[in-house]
């Protein structure tokens, strides 16, 4: 089994930062990609970012040039910076791991909420 949790979320004003963390740990076999996926209420769930096994990112539309994915040197943590934030921003963010070699898994965190008010 793989544990994703993550941390970070909370209320901030329109304009300003937050930082989310997110920890893969437990049966790591492979980290293929780590990453974040967000929900808005009565809206789907929708790509933030993710950091693939070479360092190559992938962002959403609307957060490019706003958001930055890293990770650290072990390839288990995943941080996401959050410049910019505006109210549509708001909404529960999950952290996803997938996980494995010749067969690959996500696995995802329980999410953490983010909101932002104007």
């Amino acid at each position: 089994q793989v544990h994703v949790v993550e941390s970070g979320g909370g209320l901030v004003q329109a304009g300003g930062s937050l930082r989310l963390s997110c920890t893969a740990s437990g049966r790591i076999v492979r980290i293929n990609r780590m990453g974040w996926y967000r929900q808005a209420p009565g809206k789907e769930r929708e790509l933030v970012a993710r950091i693939n096994i070479d360092k190559s990112t992938n962002y959403g539309d609307s957060v490019k040039g706003r958001f930055a994915i890293s990770r650290n040197r072990a390839g288990n943590t995943v941080y996401l910076q959050m410049n910019d934030l505006k109210p549509e921003d708001t909404g529960v963010y999950y952290c996803y791991v997938n996980n494995g070699a010749l067969d690959s898994y996500d696995y995802w965190g329980q999410g953490t909420q983010v909101t932002v008010s104007s």
